[in-house]
């Protein structure tokens, strides 16, 4: 056994404090990993006022020593530089008394990472393989883990290259329970069947809901627990200057929180965001004289999910077109408050019996009225259910969550999950695209309400009832290889999809191919062009969508006549239902310029060929 476990085998350990929280307080606000090269006396500075608070082990200042997260400031050509150094300075500062861990910090989190697992895995193998090299750290940490999937990862490709000892802390987004509604007790003993030797907490939540999440926690018999408590929930203030975010000066509380902690099993104390050396010497002072318990009464946490009730769905678009053809039809919510042209829209494609009218959610990144506000508007004028488009880009995860509960509250069960043209190619190119999440996520999300647990894990007393589609554009170079994508939406909670729209017969015989295998159905994208200029367009400045020559030229012909125009573009989109209709139920029509006349006209033909 390493010397550290031997340690925690009889005694209750001190760990170290925030490091960003005092690199900020110094005015260090950019890469702080960097500063192991940069501001090394800073870095050591901070060591040494941690172990002078009473730390039994301090941490290397790698948390986001990762390749892709310092490509972000420039400086993964010098990762292992960085690392290395990071591993000296704790060395220095920690002596042969104080134990020093190499950190790790999680990809996944609360801002979207667009690496793959696979890429995440091999990105913290390179860094781990740093820390290793110099055979001067007695373990690793990895901490901040919201998503079990990433660390479980890590540790089945960690475990096997090192004896050292490994910490696994896990993030909490509420007390008991994790990213995915799991009880913390299986996400723990998960991690400790992959060989981790101390699992725990730590970031996000203060020392009050850690205990409270600990108290379902056995004592593991071949692993240790720990914690690093935020200092408290993090607040806002605004002077009418500055907006300023800070943690209570809260540190004599740590004091008697260790205690709690203690009581609960825990041999490994230390401190996350907004705490200090003060914090620890707090947590040194509640732990004096105290040993570990080895044994402790379990209170499991209650299951409010056990009191949700499964709601009765009522057949659903996916029903509905498995077993016929079905059309749905988009027109776009107005610009402006002058809603009387698009309201007249609604209503004349309601009178066609279709199965859902669908509102976009500022396409193409312009501003429009909110789809919710303005369905909500009508929804009980029609009988035609709405189904709602959401854009990841325009929501951060709060905004997310709380516009599909929303959506719930109005009886919109019917969505579609996209992530959404960036804003910079809409009407206000210097607005923010939030992009917390991916379509991905958002399904995933959504799935998760359905299940009764908001994104934090957390009941919301009620499972909602969303039938979700994704979106899915044919209009690329290589069709075939987008198999992947389309099992990925699905494995992410898809119930079926709808295209972008398709000019081309061909791509329709191709994406049939495609789509054999999934049992999910397929809407294809059909829109009526509107002229020969918006055919020229179309063609020359939309990437992937081809018109062809000779339906060009033969709009050409007639552009002049704007009749003939219209009735040849008809045509063309009949031609192309019909093609569709060979191999697919569901139709997705969708209406140009508020043209809702040339919708109608499609959803007749449709409807008397069906």
């Amino acid at each position: 056994m390493s010397k550290l476990l031997d340690k925690l085998k009889t005694d209750i350990l001190v760990a170290d404090g925030a490091m960003g929280t005092l690199l900020y307080a110094n005015g260090l606000e950019s890469c702080h990993e960097y500063y192991n090269l940069s501001q090394p006396q800073q870095i050591l500075a901070i060591h040494k006022a941690y172990i002078e608070a009473g730390a039994d082990i301090i941490q290397t200042n790698t948390y986001a020593a990762k390749r892709h997260q310092l490509k972000g400031f420039g400086y993964d050509g010098q990762i292992k530089a960085i690392n290395q150094e990071a591993v000296a300075l704790a060395r220095q500062a920690a002596g042969k008394d104080v134990f020093v861990l190499g950190t790790i910090g999680a990809s996944r989190g609360l801002r979207q990472c667009d690496l793959s697992l696979e890429e995440i895995v091999s990105e913290t193998v390179e860094q781990v393989n740093y820390l290793l090299e110099t055979a001067r750290i007695d373990g690793l940490l990895f901490e901040t883990y919201y998503d079990i999937e990433e660390l479980s990862a890590v540790l089945k490709a960690i475990r096997p290259i090192t004896d050292l000892p490994i910490i696994a802390n896990i993030s909490l987004y509420e007390a008991g329970i994790t990213e995915n509604g799991r009880p913390l007790v299986e996400a723990f003993s998960q991690l400790v069947m992959l060989g981790a030797d101390v699992v725990g907490l730590n970031c996000h939540l203060g020392p009050y809901h850690m205990i409270q999440s600990l108290k379902q926690v056995p004592l593991f018999a071949q692993s240790y627990l720990s914690v690093y408590p935020n200092a408290s929930l993090l607040s806002f203030s605004d002077n009418g200057e500055t907006n300023q975010f800070a943690f209570s000066q809260n540190a004599d509380y740590f004091e008697h929180c260790a205690k709690l902690f203690v009581e609960e099993g825990v041999r490994l104390i230390g401190g996350c965001c907004g705490t200090t050396p003060d914090h620890i010497k707090a947590i040194k002072r509640g732990i004096k004289g105290l040993k570990p318990i080895d044994r402790k009464i379990i209170t499991p946490l209650m299951t409010e999910e056990e009191l949700i009730k499964q709601v009765q769905k009522s057949e659903t678009l996916v029903d509905k077109v498995k077993k016929e053809v079905t059309i749905i039809a988009e027109i776009d919510p107005p610009k402006t408050l002058d809603i009387d042209r698009f309201v007249a829209g609604v209503k004349a494609l309601d009178k066609k019996g279709i199965a859902a009218i669908t509102l976009a959610d500022n396409s193409l990144a312009r501003t429009r009225i909110c789809n919710v506000s303005i369905a909500s508007l009508l929804k009980e004028e029609i009988d035609t259910p709405f189904l709602l488009h959401l854009a990841c880009r325009d929501h951060n995860m709060i905004g997310l969550q709380s516009r599909l509960l929303g959506m719930h509250i109005h009886g919109f069960d019917h969505l579609l999950a996209i992530t959404g043209d960036p804003s910079k190619i809409g009407d206000f190119p210097g607005a923010t695209s939030v992009y917390d999440a991916t379509s991905f996520k958002l399904l995933s999300m959504i799935k998760q309400l359905n299940q009764g647990k908001g994104y934090s894990g957390a009941s919301i007393k009620q499972a909602t009832n969303f039938t979700v589609a994704a979106a899915f554009n044919p209009n690329v170079k290589n069709l075939s290889r987008t198999g992947r994508l389309i099992e990925k939406k699905i494995a992410a909670g898809a119930d079926y999809f709808i295209t972008q729209p398709i000019f081309n017969q061909n791509q329709i015989d191709e994406l049939s191919q495609l789509t054999k295998p999934y049992e999910e159905p397929f809407f294809i994208g059909i829109m009526p062009i509107t002229s020969y200029n918006n055919a020229v367009f179309l063609h020359n400045e939309v990437p992937g969508i081809d018109l062809s020559e000779e339906f060009l030229a033969r709009l050409e012909a007639v552009k002049e006549d704007k009749e003939a125009c219209q009735k040849l573009a008809l045509e063309e989109s009949k031609a192309l239902i019909d093609k569709a209709l060979e191999h697919f139920n569901g139709i997705y029509l969708i209406t140009p310029f508020l043209r809702y006349d040339l919708t109608s006209s499609l959803i007749d033909y449709i409807q008397k060929r069906a």
